[in-house]
């Protein structure tokens, strides 16, 4: 049932906002439902970086490619169970009238706030544009009263028993035009909507999945019991953030003041250990991957510094050692006549013991890029460019190639494990006859020979939202991303430049991940240029875990509009589901006023 008001609850805004410079805050962007949550001061805060997290589908055409929609004057309102709803002015992407949507509006429902599915037009049985739209449920009535305006300002009222179905709709009949509440907000941008009381738990929720949790205290055990340096190094900290959630951080104990040999109880201190990554730590590196292989750590990204016809690798005992480390040439245009320029997104991958390059190339023409793979030969150095195999392009179960060199082109290719299973994702761009914009795929591979499918491919993601196909139509750059109980993969979208995005998929444990239907797609992006300041066009991840458990994202982005695509590194936080969190800034992982512990050590 629709909740009643009462002291527990608070108030929830929903908006669009006005454009901007199309490379800061496009119309695809701007024309999505955004939120904002009202502080305890009577003050609304805007979620997710004041960024959309409800976006119009895009619409197939009959050609198979896709014609980008949005969204305008968005309207939330409460179901008879309690679910919420949203209806909305569907427009073209540039928030032009939609001629698809003439006399009909845009429904979602969302159990949420934070995932919604798109129910599809409503028809208002009118022949002519729709301006504006309201929607209330009344209990009286068991049904939903549809408000809206048309293009000349009339006002019109629909009544609909199922709203879900969209079926069984009255006809419309004259009325005296809605109004809305005025808000007060200088939220930058906003153009308001409605606003509606949820439970404190739900906004709750809001606030904790939309905003960045802060490191706001750090504990450790007030005595331990110890018979040595080691015992005393084993004991971490737990980092607590303001959403809820901590994390283990390793210390750096003082121990000097310890006679081991002497029973007692000592006082030590100890400085929490932190990472330094500077934005960028590599320049002019694009798509970077890190990887561990035995005892040491490489990373290998494409090239942007000679237009990308070179792949380097790095090799260091740590993590943080790549940053400085030498790299050593392996591959580039003239070592093999199959293989030219444009050498893209390489990713190092172990597979049953065996060491892997996963990357595309092309003879020469963009037309003709292919993703390849290339093996470590046995007892080789990954840092000898002798000790690798010559890339071997990826074919189909047939033994067909993956795509048809001239009208398809593949690349960002991945590896995935789960349930037992190994898998490839990969992005896939059809350009002849007609472009249908890069889509991501997956697909079983052999695990003896990972460059040839066992299945057929299927279809993970399109670009059908307005993040996606924001200056181009691109989903890429897949990567898994692994918990005990989920399985998710980030990919990027939309242009390489300062639009670029990072989306999610989430797969279940024991899910079959060839069933379209195990995963969930994200509305709204992970990280954008709105996520970290000075970062711009943030995309193309992967994952790596460190010799502390510490996993880490590896990430290109741009120092500045328009910087150079260079590489950053950041710890993944996670957040109350147990999903990533992207942004987590170094100074909000841990608070540098917290660094400092101390405890009590019992020797004997």
């Amino acid at each position: 049932m629709i909740p009643q008001q009462n002291e527990d609850r608070k108030d929830i805004l929903c908006y669009t906002r006005l454009p901007q410079e199309d490379i800061v805050y496009a119309s695809k962007l701007a024309y999505s439902m955004h939120l904002a949550y009202k502080t305890d001061g009577g003050q609304y805060l805007a979620l997710n970086h004041n960024s959309g997290v409800l976006f119009a589908k895009a619409t197939e055409n009959e050609d198979g490619t896709l014609r980008a929609k949005s969204l305008k004057k968005p309207y939330l309102f409460y179901l008879a169970d309690g679910n919420f709803g949203v209806i909305a002015v569907r427009t073209e992407a540039d928030g032009e009238v939609d001629e698809q949507s003439k006399g009909k509006v845009l429904l979602f429902s969302s159990a949420d706030l934070l995932q919604y599915s798109e129910i599809g037009l409503l028809e208002l049985k009118a022949d002519t544009h729709v301006s504006d739209v309201s929607c209330t449920y009344d209990p009286e009535r068991n049904g939903y009263l549809i408000g809206w305006i048309d293009g000349q300002g009339q006002g019109y009222e629909n009544f609909a028993a199922d709203i879900m179905s969209l079926t069984n709709v009255s006809e419309p009949v004259e009325a005296e035009p809605f109004t809305l509440e005025a808000v007060q907000t200088d939220i930058e941008g906003i153009q308001p909507r409605n606003r509606i009381s949820v439970s404190a738990g739900i906004a709750r929720r809001l606030f904790c999945k939309l905003t960045v949790p802060e490191n706001i205290a750090v504990v450790v055990p007030d005595r331990v019991n110890a018979a040595s340096v080691e015992d005393v190094k084993a004991v971490r900290a737990t980092a607590l953030y303001s959403d809820g959630t901590q994390a283990a951080k390793k210390v750096h104990w003082n121990t000097d003041a310890i006679n081991w040999d002497e029973a007692g109880t000592y006082s030590i201190s100890g400085k929490i250990h932190q990472d330094h990554f500077p934005f960028p730590v590599a320049l002019n590196r694009a798509d970077p991957c890190i990887a561990e292989w035995r005892g040491k750590y490489y990373f290998i990204a494409t090239n942007d510094a000679d237009k990308e016809h070179t792949l380097y690798i790095r090799e260091a005992d740590t993590i943080p050692g790549l940053v400085t480390a030498e790299e050593a040439l392996i591959l580039d245009s003239s070592t093999y006549e199959e293989i030219g320029g444009l050498l893209w997104a390489p990713e190092l991958h172990i597979i049953e013991d065996e060491l892997y390059i996963f990357h595309a190339a092309t003879p020469g023409e963009f037309f003709h890029e292919e993703s390849h793979v290339m093996k470590l030969n046995p007892g080789g150095n990954p840092m000898n460019a002798a000790d690798w195999s010559k890339p071997c392009r990826v074919v189909k179960k047939d033994g067909s190639y993956l795509c048809e060199a001239g009208k398809t082109i593949s690349l960002d290719m991945t590896v995935i494990r789960w349930n037992g299973q190994l898998y490839a994702a990969w992005s896939e761009r059809q350009f002849l006859p007609v472009d249908l914009g890069a889509w991501v795929y997956i697909a079983t591979i052999d695990p003896q020979e990972p460059w040839k499918l066992t299945s057929d491919p299927v279809l993970l993601t399109r670009p059908d939202y307005g993040w996606a196909n924001n200056h181009t139509f691109v989903d890429e750059g897949p990567f898994a991303l692994y918990t005990d109980e989920k399985l998710y993969v980030t990919f990027a979208s939309a242009a390489v430049d300062a639009t670029y995005v990072v989306g999610l998929l989430t797969a279940d444990k024991g899910a079959d991940l060839l069933d379209i239907q195990s995963w969930t797609k994200g509305n709204y992006p992970l990280l954008t240029s709105r996520s970290v300041p000075g970062e711009y066009g943030p995309g193309h991840n992967s994952y790596v875990t460190d010799e502390d458990g510490v996993i880490w994202n590896a990430y290109h982005a741009r120092p500045g509009i328009e910087g150079p695509r260079s590489s950053g590194l950041r710890r993944v936080h996670f957040d109350i589901d147990g999903a990533p969190v992207l942004d987590l800034t170094e100074e909000k992982d841990l608070n540098p006023g917290l660094k400092q512990v101390s405890m009590e050590v019992i020797v004997g």
